[in-house]
Parts: structure tokens; sequence; C-alpha cells
């Protein structure tokens, strides 16, 4: 078997890579994957979209993929619904130095033509009625950001790429990727070898792996986040509320269910994905003192899921020098799922050798390697 351009990894990012590569015209296209669209991160997230960042790329890139979320029934020409929610995402500030940065965080934003605003706290009360707005100083918020079916969403680039002819292997494992002479010849699984000479590695949580059957090194680990969903309750939250210092993200989605999840500081570096009571005990503590109301609810389950962390917390996308024909799409750092329409856009971009809609500079694998200042995302839960 052979393939033009073969990439690694049916999430939200490789099938969005897969799909801007076909309707620009590319042939041959196959994607590989040990198990099915969406079975990694991307059926484990939070699945909420923001423009609201600390950092110049970060916020471009999702301003521009929330552009294209707004249209994607239509741009994708999808049978169901992606059902985006846009009722904002409310940012609170629970310190003197959380405050002070989101006054910087808005000029940046404002600057890029994101619509957000400093709020007080009897404002963010009145944005979401049930907050004890007692326990902040103050709060951004921005109507533009919201929330979508992770499932659905890659359905609709999934059933788009297929039907512009990209074949889709499942489940199927890559076992090797053969280098000769400094490019990409062949991929290996544990089905069939696939001669390509380009090869695309979108592997989430198991992007570092992928890169070393390349003899690629990359800055990346994957890091356990955990997630809980309730009962489903008559509509009370519009929009989503997020703290960075009490590690906290909580939203009602379309069906009545509210979600809610959190990192682990003290998670080894691995690929565990098990939920335990720790994380239920944390988030009940942190929800009652936010969200006292939605404490109330009841636990219908919890589970886990990989962040694949890099060192600046922004993605790193496009070639690999030391090897013609390999390209990265990783390091995401829990936000793969929102810059979804832009880090396929871009790849697609990098691959053909056209143009990039944003300049990739920072974002390239080389920002680690060079002596020069890495800004930090300190946007992230």
């Amino acid at each position: 078997m052979n393939a033009e351009i073969l990439i690694i990894g049916a999430g939200i990012s490789g099938t969005a890579i897969a799909w801007n590569l076909a309707r620009k015209g590319q042939k041959n296209i196959v994607v590989v994957d040990s198990g099915y669209p969406a079975c990694g991160a991307t059926g484990r997230c939070g699945a909420g979209v923001r423009e609201q960042w600390a950092t110049k790329m970060n916020c471009l890139m999702a301003q521009k993929s929330i552009a294209f979320f707004e249209q994607a029934n239509e741009i994708l020409e999808y049978p169901d619904d992606v059902e985006f929610k846009q009722e904002g995402y409310l940012i609170l500030a629970c310190t003197p130095e959380e405050d002070a940065q989101f006054t910087k965080n808005v000029a940046l934003q404002n600057s890029l033509g994101i619509p957000s605003r400093k709020v007080t706290r009897e404002e963010a009360k009145q944005i979401v009625p049930h907050l004890n707005e007692k326990a902040i100083l103050s709060a951004t918020f921005c109507g533009k950001d919201g929330h979508l079916n992770p499932f659905k969403m890659t359905d609709a680039f999934y059933r788009a790429a297929k039907r512009l002819g990209v074949v889709f292997l499942f489940p199927e494992t890559v076992e090797g990727i053969d280098v000769s002479d400094g490019k990409v010849v062949a991929v290996r699984t544990d089905k069939r070898t696939i001669a390509t000479s380009k090869v695309v590695d979108a592997a989430g949580g198991f992007s570092g792996e992928i890169a070393k059957m390349a003899g690629v090194s990359i800055p990346v680990y994957p890091e356990r986040h955990e997630i809980l969903v309730t009962e489903p309750i008559e509509k009370i939250q519009g929009p989503m509320v997020m703290s960075f210092s009490k590690n906290l993200y909580c939203q009602q989605v379309p069906h009545g269910s509210f979600v809610m999840g959190r990192g682990d500081p003290g998670a080894k570096h691995d690929h565990d994905i098990s939920s335990g009571w720790r994380f239920l005990d944390e988030m009940a503590k942190t929800v009652r003192e936010f969200l006292p109301l939605v404490a109330k609810l009841r636990v219908i389950r919890q589970w886990a899921g990989s962040y694949t962390m890099s060192p600046d917390r922004q993605p790193i996308l496009g070639t690999v020098p030391e090897v013609e024909g390999f390209y990265l799409a990783c390091g995401f750092s829990g936000h793969g799922f929102m810059f979804a329409p832009m880090t396929g856009l871009l790849m697609s971009e990098v691959i053909l050798g056209e143009p990039t809609t944003l300049d990739m500079t920072e974002l390239s694998l080389a920002r680690f390697h060079q002596n020069q200042a890495i800004e930090i995302e300190k946007s992230v839960v």
C-alpha cells in the first residue's frame, strides 16, 4: 500500500488536517488510528472553546477556529448538528496577581479584535447568578466563547474527509517509521507497510513515542486531567465558568448536565487515564466554593484523559528539519480541540508548500532549540 500523505491519529486534529488537505485537491491521503475517530483525548475532553488567552498565537488560533465553528455545519455539510453553544466564558480572578494579569490579557485580546471585557464581581454575578461573587476579585467575559459536542465535531470532519476520498484505517497501530537518508519512506503498522514520503504526527498523548520512531525527540509529555458529569437539570448557566488558580472549569451542556474538570499537578507523566476519589473530593470542594448550587447535584460518572503538554503550553506545528517529510501537530497542552480548524488549515498549507495563514515561527519545534525568550501561556487549567 502507498500514500502521498499519511496522518497518524484520527482525533479532531488528524481529521481536520485530512479534510483541509483533501479540499485543496490532495489525493491519496491515509489516516491511521489504533482505535476509531475521537477515541483518544478528543473524546475525553471538556470541549470548551475560547478566545481568551494570554499569548498572541493562542488568541489568533482560537479566534480563527471559532469563526470556523460558527459555520461548521454548513462548511462541512454535516447532516447532524455539532451543537455549538456560544454563550461565553466567565474567567475568575481569585488573586491580585490574576486580577492584574487579566487586565493585560484583555488589552491583548481587544487589540486582536476579540470582544472580551473585564467585569467586577457584581457584574460577574449578573452573568452567572448562582456564582459566589465573594470568592473572587474580578473576572473577564467573552460572549463568543462556547462549547461543542466533541464527537459530532470530529464526525463532521471525518465524514467530509471521507467524501473527498480520504482513506481511514481502523483499528491499526503504528509500530515503526522508516527513514532513509534523512527522509521518511514508509510507515509500518500491525497490519501492513505503507510507502509514503510524508507523515503527520497527530497522535495526541502518544506524539512523543511516534516521533521517536522517526528518530525525532520532541519536548512533550502526557498529563492526566479528570472530568465528571452531573445529572441534568433545567438551564441555570450559560457561560463556562473557569478559574486558573483554583484549577476549575464548569459548563452546563445543552442537555442540562454540568461537565467540570481539572488537572492533577501531582500526576505522573504517563498514559494512566484512571480517575479516582481524590479528584471527586477536590472538585466537590472547589465547586462548592464558587458555584454552591451546582455542588448539590449528583454525579453520573467521571473519567480522565491526556493533555499533551509542551514547555510553553502552546502547540508545536510544522516541519522537522532533521527528517524530511515528517510533520508535527502536537503539544496542544489541552487545547487541541478548540484549535483544530486552524491546525488543519495551517498544516495543510505547510505540507503543500503554500503561504501560511498565520506566521508559524512561534509554533515551530525550532523555538525550543534557539536562544530566544519563550512566552509561556498562563491561561491553562
